[in-house]
């Protein structure tokens, strides 16, 4: 079986996470990512403490496919720095593990 990932990724607004969910699902980059409208962010750049609101977005993907999203993202985000992390899935549904795998088949 595949080794899965989720991929936490930050936006700075719904459409963005939206356009670029989207792609990742069409070219079958991912298999599927939840957006989360709403968050707050606390983090430095370029000297100042900022506060901003975000979009979060979780997308599951395999450990082959990471490389590809995070450049993906990277292309199409706004940001200079966009957050793409891949956290490792420890376990899950057999069922739902294929399902990620096959649609994120290469071909």
């Amino acid at each position: 079986m595949a080794e899965l990932r989720s991929v936490y990724m930050t936006f700075p607004d719904l459409d963005t996470a939206m356009s670029i969910a989207k792609h990742l699902v069409d070219e079958h980059l991912v298999a599927c990512v939840n957006v989360v409208p709403r968050c707050v962010s606390v983090y430095r750049w370029e000297g100042q403490v900022r506060n901003e609101e975000e979009v979060v977005a979780f997308a599951k993907t395999t450990a082959e496919r990471f490389d590809a999203v995070a450049a993906r993202v990277n292309e199409l985000h706004p940001f200079d720095v966009p957050c793409v992390v891949a956290l490792d899935v420890a376990a899950g549904l057999p069922a739902y593990e294929k399902w990620v795998a096959q649609e994120t088949a290469e071909g």
